[in-house]
């Protein structure tokens, strides 16, 4: 196992789990910027006031990105599998 290889499965690994991750850290992120402009506009500072609504919505995507991550994470296991007669070189 040459150290070109473990470099490239490492930047690899990265690439999905940002990917994967990406769906739900960006919903979240607009979620709180439009409670946090919400509640700067009405003088409200209640802490499950942002809490339960990115919950919700963290959720709703999870269940609508599903089949995709499980695509992408399938196809990065499959190719890791796949280069393991290679490793024996």
């Amino acid at each position: 196992m040459s150290q070109e290889f473990v470099i490239y499965v490492f930047r690899e690994a990265l690439y999905t789990a940002l990917l994967v991750s990406a769906p739900l850290l960006v919903v979240s992120l607009l979620v709180g910027l439009l409670i946090s402009i919400f509640q700067a506009a009405t003088s409200i500072q209640e802490i499950t006031l942002t809490f339960v609504p990115k919950l919700i919505v963290i959720a709703i995507v999870a269940v609508l990105t599903l089949p995709w991550m499980i695509d992408v994470i399938v196809s990065f296991t499959t190719g890791l599998f796949n280069n393991i007669p290679s490793l024996g070189h």
